[in-house]
């Protein structure tokens, strides 16, 4: 893929802006084919692709969580982590407001508010990852060890299996 036809997404002017080394990859987008789709699409193993999703606790702060796309987030458990009564994820309307970007395009990078960033801590031990964007069809592949270094992420042990 030549450069020019990467999209040039907030998410892209941050990984620029601090040096880090990622692949783009493209794919058709398909409403509601999530993580699953955008894996078999581009060949790899849906364990290794990362779902940003906006969530916000019981007072309505925002967070982000970054979880394997073939699981879930425990919001119980993630709720008792952070000493809240409970967590929920944003309805997308709010979700796209908080972040700056369409749900299905949500990335970690370039968030148009700061939010606080939780992530799966067994994501820091894959070789590599993919994860958004910024723009529904597109994934950018990298070392773990860089998402933790730019975003700064707080590991927690939320996952559940995929119901």
């Amino acid at each position: 893929m030549s450069k020019d036809k990467t999209p040039v997404t907030a998410a892209v002017r941050v990984l620029r802006q601090h040096r880090v080394e990622h692949t783009p990859h493209l794919y058709d987008y398909e409403p509601r084919g999530g993580t699953r789709h955008s894996a078999a699409s581009l060949g790899v193993d849906e364990h290794q692709v990362i779902k940003t999703l906006v969530m916000q606790d019981d007072a309505g702060r925002p967070l982000v969580v970054l979880m394997h796309g073939d699981q879930e987030v425990s919001t119980k458990a993630l709720a008792r982590r952070l000493g809240v009564k409970s967590i929920v994820p944003c309805e997308p309307p709010v979700a796209d407001r908080h972040s700056g970007y369409q749900v299905g395009g949500t990335s970690p990078f370039g968030l148009r508010r700061a939010m606080p960033i939780y992530m799966q801590a067994s994501i820091a031990e894959l070789p590599v990852l993919y994860v958004n964007g910024g723009k529904r069809g597109f994934l950018v592949s990298m070392a773990p060890s860089e998402l933790v270094r730019v975003l700064e992420p707080v590991p927690v042990d939320v996952a559940t299996a995929r119901g």
